[in-house]
């Protein structure tokens, strides 16, 4: 066989539905004119001079210029504000307010939507104005120090970083007979290039369309796509890149997959049910799904070391941020000495790129995105989207084509930026990012070292 490198082909999808402004431009016509013809003369007709433009982003280069100002273009340098006050105005666009919810805001949903549009990373010519900290993952800081170590450029092709995460058994012991045969049966493993999968979609959406994206999507990716067994039989999707979620009282419908599925995964932990699949799959790699709330060690104790732990889509759980309850979860399992034996799978929270690379720094082997997906392909999140049975999420009309496209390129997207990351760090695999709480910075533990004695301090 030949060395292939992993790539994610990624190229232009427009939208498919209006996606409103960042701003609204609005440029007084009269005083334009006005001016115009005031330096018409004054340059003595240097059209050149005349037409040039107070913007490097295009919003006043249509056809007709400042008349016919194009939103669309428009960052929010302010400069033709400052250099025409009289002239120009440019006001956030209210219609934006509609899009997102509390958790996953507008500048969240304008970013992944460019992202998905245009399989590049989104590049602001007006820098970042931001918050430096915050609450949920806003409030951990990768450490990415370009000077103590070597960084490595693996997102130009320079040099190869893996992405690639291994998600099957992971026996801590192999033991051989005496003629150097395993004396136990062989763990059944596989790997991902990426760390990244499709979570199974809300109730309210789960419509053919959608399941079939993410079906095809994840299989051109080479990841999967976890989706309820009832929606598999009834659209009659049999894909190697589909991995069934199967709750305790659908256990006999297993019985109507043709093959063998990659991965499967229990709704809730239930011994019988658990056993059940074993015993029917024995090649397939069992997972359980278990909200964060939900202590791992008793169930592993019964002998399983394949979970998906799951926070609400606003990253809550057990009171807490997702990452908290992770690096709870991934302590609980070194301290009882079987975190190289177990897999960690997470979802709920994740809406940015630099989240998935936080998530495994907090201890997740990979990541299963869930709402980022469906805002990806335009679906308009309405009101508060908590979780999976309550989220409602409005989605356009679509072809498969697009949407799997527009999925392959949020995932390239991301995986570029996890390699800029990765890079520098100066690590050559995400393997090695897993529970790594040294390459981080919690906001949170930094103020409490820094000003705990102090008078007024609450940390």
């Amino acid at each position: 066989m030949s060395y292939h490198r992993y790539h994610i082909s990624c190229e232009a999808c427009p939208d498919v539905a209006r996606h409103p402004n960042r701003f609204r431009v609005r440029v007084i016509r009269w005083r334009l004119a006005r001016m115009l013809l005031h330096e018409l003369f004054h340059y003595r007709f240097n059209l050149p001079v005349v037409t040039s433009r107070p913007c490097v982003y295009g919003t006043f280069s249509g056809p007709i210029g400042g008349f016919a100002p194009r939103p669309s273009q428009c960052v929010g340098c302010l400069r033709c504000t400052i250099e025409y006050p009289d002239m120009v105005r440019v006001r956030p666009n209210p219609e934006r307010r509609g899009l997102g919810d509390s958790y996953f805001t507008p500048d969240k949903v304008d970013t992944v939507v460019q992202e998905a549009a245009t399989g590049q990373i989104p590049v602001r010519g007006a820098g970042y104005r931001g918050a430096f900290g915050g609450e949920a993952w806003d409030g951990m800081w990768t450490d990415m120090s370009e000077i103590v170590r070597p960084t490595r450029d693996g997102i130009h092709g320079r040099e190869f970083i893996s992405t690639a995460v291994d998600l099957g058994e992971r026996p801590g012991v192999l033991t051989f007979d005496g003629a150097g045969v395993p004396s136990v049966p062989l763990p059944h493993s596989f790997s991902l290039p990426i760390p990244m999968l499709f979570d199974a979609p809300p109730l309210s959406v789960e419509d053919p369309i959608l399941c079939r994206v993410l079906a095809e999507a994840a299989g051109r990716l080479q990841t999967l796509a976890i989706l309820p067994l009832p929606r598999l039989l009834a659209l009659g999707i049999r894909s190697p890149a589909v991995a069934p979620l199967v709750r305790p009282e659908e256990i006999e419908a297993t019985v109507q997959l043709r093959e063998a599925p990659p991965m499967l995964e229990l709704d809730g932990w239930d011994d019988g049910a658990y056993r059940a699949l074993k015993t029917r799959f024995p090649v397939t790699p069992v997972y359980v799904r278990l909200p964060l709330e939900h202590d791992p060690l008793p169930v592993a104790r019964s002998g399983v070391r394949l979970f998906h732990v799951t926070a609400d889509y606003h990253g809550r759980a057990a009171g807490v941020f997702v990452g908290e309850a992770v690096r709870s979860s991934h302590a609980a399992l070194v301290k009882a000495g079987i975190r190289e034996e177990a897999v960690l799978l997470g979802s709920g929270g994740i809406i940015a790129a630099a989240d998935v690379a936080k998530a495994i720094v907090c201890g997740l082997d990979a990541v299963a995105l869930d709402t980022a997906a469906l805002v990806a392909l335009q679906g308009r999140l309405e009101g508060e989207c908590l979780d999976r049975g309550t989220a409602r999420v409005a989605l356009p009309r679509f072809e498969e084509a697009w949407g799997v496209q527009r999925l392959c390129n949020l995932a390239g997207v991301w995986r570029d930026q996890l390699l800029e990351i990765l890079g520098a760090m100066g690590l050559r695999e995400v393997r090695r990012l897993r529970g790594e709480h040294g390459r981080a910075m919690f906001q949170a533990d930094l103020e409490r070292e820094a000003f705990a004695g102090i008078a007024g301090f609450e940390g």
